[in-house]
């Protein structure tokens, strides 16, 4: 039996069920599952900058979002009101369409 002790979306258990493989889950408490989304957020960044095709990078943004949805809820804020956040800070400091590099500040 192969050891993953990561946190997977939740389908995962009912997929690998119907291929015929038996598997092992646990429930996180919410101190844990917070710990393992950081863990899991990671993961997918790590991913992301691994990837190297318009597919690749599109299908680990898409996890990497799906991460920041669910840590929005453990700390009991909708997605929407993390974009009103990121809306007045990029109203305040912009965004990165310019591609602006600082190389030194005195």
């Amino acid at each position: 039996m192969l050891t993953f002790n990561k946190l997977v979306r939740d389908k995962i258990p009912s997929i690998i069920e119907a291929s015929g493989e038996k598997s092992e889950f646990t429930i996180l408490d919410e101190k844990t599952f917070i710990r393992e989304l950081k863990k899991k957020l990671q993961e997918e960044v790590n991913e992301y900058l691994a990837s190297s095709t318009k597919e690749a990078a599109t299908e680990e943004l898409a996890d990497i979002l799906e991460v920041i949805h669910s840590l929005a809820k453990t700390h009991q804020v909708t997605i929407d009101q993390v974009e009103q956040v990121r809306q007045k800070k990029y109203e305040k400091r912009g965004g990165f369409e310019g591609r602006c590099f600082l190389v030194s500040k005195e």
